[in-house]
C-alpha cells in the first residue's frame, strides 16, 4: 500500500518569516505567520534572545551571523531550527542582513529571514507555485534533449514533486520504434518509457516497469485517455475501484499501489496525433486532484507533446540516418587466413554520420585480397550517396576480378556518366595482394600514396603511375605497378583528412603518419595501430572524412598449395587426377577425392579444347579448398545448358553444380577457372567476434 502523507493545513502557510532583532540581539519584531513556519506563536517570541530559536548546536553559527549585523554585513547560514509544536526540526536558510535607523533600544538594527521548506502534506496548495514550477525553466530543461528516453525522464523528474508523486511517461510502440505515427485507437500497443516517485516506495518502479509493452484492458481509465484523447480525472479512488483496475489488468499490485490515491491522466497531443499520456499520481494525504489541477497538467501536457514529438522525429531522422550509414559502409571485412585487416571510419559531421571517404576488404579467390580506399569531394548525405554508388560499383568489380587499373577505368567512365547530372569527383587507391605469391598489384586515381612498412623496420610510401580523379576528363590513363613484399609488412591506405587539415599542412601528416609505422611497428597489435593513426583527431571541430584501412600482409605456409604444368594432352586429365588425389591424401581431404578429381578433369578438358599451349593446375587448400586451371586463351568461357544431342556444352555445368561456386578472371598470359569447393569442420566465412562491423569503430579511440 502506499504510504499516507500528513493531512494538509487549513491555513496557507509561508515559506518565510521574518523577525526584526535589535542590538542586544533580542527579538523585537516578528511576521504574523510564526506559527505556520516555526510552529511559535509572536507573542512567544517578541522579547526572547534570537539565539532561542535554534538547537544548541547551530547557536554559536548564528552568533557569528548576528557579529556580521554589528559590522553591517549580510551572512546566511543553514541552522536547525526546531518547530514549537514539537514537529520535525527542518533545516532553515537563515540571513542576517543590517538595518539602518533603528532606535538602539527598541528599533530593529538587523532582520533575520527564516527560509523554511514547506511540509510535503502542504505541497500542491497553490497553482501559481505549481505553474511557474511545470510551465518556466523546468520546461526548457527538459525540452533541450532531443533524446526520447532522456527527454521522458526529464518530464517526469519536473512533474514529480511539483504537481504529484508519482508519475508514468507512456507512448506509442511506433513512435518509439521511429515508425511513422498515425492516430490508433484505444487498443494500441503503447510502451512505458519514464517512471518515477518521491514517496520512497519502491512498488512504483516494480508494479509499473519502465520499458513494458503493454496494450491496455477495457474499462480501466487508461484504456479510457487513449479512446478519448481527453483528460481522465479521478479525485479519489477508493479500494473498490482500485481493486477493479488490478483485477481488469490482471495486475493485483496495481490495486493495491492505486487504493486511496488521486489520479489524472493527462493526454500528449502533437499535430493533431496523440502520441501518449502522463499518469500522475498524488497518495493519500496530499490535495487531490480538481479541476484547476487539470487545466494546469493539460497545459503542461501540450507543452510535453511537442517536446516528445521533437524527440520522435530526431529519433527517426537518426535512425534514417544509421540505416542509410549501415547500408553504405562494408557489413564485414575478409581476407585470407594470413591477412589480418583493420580499419577506422571517422566522418568529419558530428549531425550525419557518414560521409564521401569509404574503404574495403574483400577476399578473393585464390588466397587474393582487394585492399580499397576512396574519398568523394564534399561532405554530408550528398556525398554519401555518391559514396554508395562507387562502393557498390567497385565491389561487383572485385568480384567480376578485373584487374586494379581495369577497375578503376571502370569507374572512372561511372564517374563521368554521374558527372552529366551533378559534377563529382572522387580519389581511389586500389590493391589486389596475393598471398601466395607475396605480391601486391596498386592502382591509383588522384589518391594519397600507400605506405608499405617492412618487417625490418623500413617504411616507404609507394609509387604509383599517377592519374587524374575519377570523373575528371583528361589526363594520363590509369596504370597499376605490381610490388613484391616481405612476409609481415604493414600495408596502409587513407583517406587525405587523416593527414590534412587547416592547422597542418599535408606534408607534415604524411611524415607524422610514417612515424607511427617506424621501427617495431609490425610487432604491435593492429588494433594499437588503428588507434594510434586517429589519435589527436577527435578534437578537430573542422576535420574532413577519415578513413583508414590496415593489413598486415602475409604469404599462406607454402604446404597449403601446389601448382603442376601439364602438357597439351589428352593423357594431362589422368595424370591430373592422380596428382589431386595424392595432395588430397596429404592433406587429409579423402572425403573430397572424387569430387575434386571430376572437377579437375572437366577443367582441364574444357581448357585442352580451347586454348592452346602448356597448361597449369593449382590446389590451394585454406579455408576452403581451390582448383586452379591457368591456360594460355584470352576467351572466357560461359555456362550453358546443352541439348539432347549434342556433344559438349556440359562441363561447365557439372562445375557449377559440384563447386561451391566457380569464376573466372583474365591474366597477362591468357585466363584462369576456378571452383571452390567447401571443406567439412571449416567455416568459410568466419565471423571476427573482435570486430563485429565495421560502423562500430566510429568515434571510437
Amino acid at each position: 500500500m502506499a504510504p499516507r502523507g500528513d493531512a494538509p493545513a487549513t491555513d496557507s502557510a509561508s515559506r518565510t518569516l521574518v523577525l526584526g532583532v535589535d542590538g542586544a540581539r533580542r527579538i523585537v519584531q516578528c511576521g504574523p505567520n510564526s506559527a505556520a513556519v516555526i510552529g511559535r506563536a509572536p507573542q512567544d517570541l517578541i522579547g526572547r534572545p534570537a539565539a532561542d530559536l535554534v538547537a544548541d548546536e547551530a547557536k554559536a553559527e548564528l552568533e557569528t551571523l548576528l557579529e556580521a549585523l554589528a559590522a553591517g554585513q549580510e551572512r546566511t547560514a543553514v541552522l536547525a531550527v526546531p518547530r514549537g509544536d514539537g514537529g520535525p526540526s527542518p533545516d532553515a536558510v537563515v540571513t542576517a542582513q543590517p538595518m539602518l535607523g533603528g532606535d538602539a533600544g527598541t528599533g530593529p538594527a538587523g532582520l533575520l529571514y527564516v527560509r523554511v521548506p514547506l511540509p510535503p502534506s502542504e505541497r500542491y496548495q497553490d497553482p501559481a507555485l505549481m505553474r511557474r514550477a511545470l510551465m518556466d525553466d523546468q520546461l526548457t530543461r527538459f525540452g533541450a534533449s532531443l533524446d526520447l528516453d532522456q527527454s521522458a525522464r526529464g518530464l517526469v523528474d519536473v512533474v514529480v514533486p511539483h504537481y504529484c508523486n508519482a508519475a508514468s511517461v507512456l507512448v506509442l510502440e511506433s513512435l518509439v520504434a521511429a515508425d511513422e505515427v498515425h492516430s490508433e485507437s484505444g487498443a494500441a500497443v503503447l510502451r512505458r518509457i519514464a517512471v518515477t516517485s518521491d514517496d520512497g516506495n519502491p512498488a512504483w518502479g516494480a508494479t509499473f516497469p519502465v520499458g513494458e509493452v503493454l496494450v491496455f484492458p477495457e474499462g480501466t481509465p487508461y484504456r479510457q485517455v487513449m479512446e478519448t484523447a481527453q483528460p481522465v480525472h479521478l479525485p479519489h479512488i477508493d479500494a473498490a475501484a482500485a481493486g477493479d483496475i488490478g483485477a481488469k489488468w490482471r495486475r493485483n499490485p496495481a490495486g493495491d499501489l492505486l487504493s486511496g490515491v488521486s489520479m489524472v491522466l493527462l493526454p500528449m497531443i502533437a499535430r493533431d496525433t496523440l502520441l501518449g499520456f502522463i499518469a500522475c499520481t498524488r497518495i493519500p494525504g496530499f490535495r487531490k486532484f480538481d479541476a484547476y489541477d487539470v487545466e494546469i497538467g493539460m497545459e503542461f501536457a501540450a507543452r510535453a507533446a511537442i517536446v516528445i514529438d521533437n524527440a520522435r522525429q530526431f529519433s527517426r531522422e537518426r535512425s534514417t540516418a544509421l540505416a542509410l550509414q549501415r547500408s553504405l559502409l562494408p557489413l564485414r571485412l575478409s581476407a585470407p587466413s594470413s591477412v589480418e585487416v583493420r580499419h577506422r571510419y571517422l566522418p568529419g559531421s558530428k549531425l550525419v554520420e557518414v560521409g564521401g571517404d569509404w574503404y574495403e576488404s574483400i577476399a578473393l579467390p585464390g588466397a587474393r585480397v582487394a585492399l580499397i580506399v576512396g574519398d568523394v569531394a564534399g561532405h554530408g548525405v550528398r556525398a554519401a550517396v555518391t559514396m554508395g554508388r562507387l562502393r557498390t560499383a567497385l565491389h561487383t568489380l572485385a568480384n567480376l576480378e578485373l584487374p586494379p587499373a581495369d577497375a578503376l577505368h571502370v569507374m572512372h567512365e561511372l564517374m563521368i556518366e554521374l558527372g552529366e547530372q551533378e559534377p563529382h569527383f572522387a580519389t581511389c587507391v586500389y590493391a589486389v595482394y596475393d598471398a601466395t605469391t607475396g605480391t601486391i598489384e596498386i592502382a591509383s586515381a588522384g589518391h594519397l600514396p600507400p605506405l608499405l612498412a617492412a618487417p625490418t623496420g623500413d617504411n616507404e610510401y609507394l609509387t604509383v603511375p599517377p592519374a587524374p580523379p575519377l570523373g575528371v576528363a583528361g589526363g594520363a590513363a590509369i596504370e597499376s605497378r605490381e610490388f613484391t613484399v616481405e612476409d609481415g609488412s604493414l600495408f596502409v591506405i587513407y583517406t587525405d583528412g587523416l593527414v590534412e587539415n587547416r592547422g597542418r599542412d599535408i606534408d607534415d601528416g604524411l611524415a607524422r603518419l610514417k612515424g607511427i609505422f617506424g621501427p617495431g611497428a609490425v610487432d604491435r597489435p593492429m588494433e594499437d595501430l588503428a588507434k594510434a593513426t586517429l589519435a589527436g583527431v577527435y578534437a578537430d571541430q573542422h576535420r574532413d572524412d577519415i578513413a583508414v584501412l590496415i593489413a598486415r600482409l602475409r604469404r599462406i605456409p607454402e604446404d597449403r598449395f601446389v601448382s603442376w604444368t601439364l602438357p597439351a594432352d589428352p593423357a594431362a586429365v589422368r595424370r591430373a587426377r592422380g596428382l589431386v588425389r595424392t595432395r588430397l591424401e596429404e592433406w587429409g581431404l579423402d572425403e573430397l577425392d572424387y569430387t575434386t578429381e571430376l572437377l579437375a578433369s572437366e577443367l582441364i578438358t574444357n581448357a585442352l579444347r580451347y586454348a592452346p599451349g602448356p597448361i597449369e593446375l593449382r590446389l590451394l587448400f585454406e579455408r576452403t579448398l581451390v582448383c586452379e586451371v591457368l591456360d594460355r586463351s584470352a576467351a572466357l568461357p560461359r555456362l550453358r545448358r546443352a541439348e539432347d544431342d549434342d556433344e559438349n556444352g556440359r562441363g561447365l555445368l557439372v562445375v557449377s553444380q559440384l563447386a561451391h561456386r566457380w569464376g573466372t578472371r583474365r591474366t597477362a598470359a591468357g585466363k584462369v577457372v576456378w571452383c571452390e569447393q567447401i571443406v567439412p569442420g571449416i567455416d568459410p566465412d568466419p565471423v571476427d567476434l573482435d570486430s563485429a562491423w565495421p560502423g562500430e569503430s566510429h568515434h571510437r579511440e
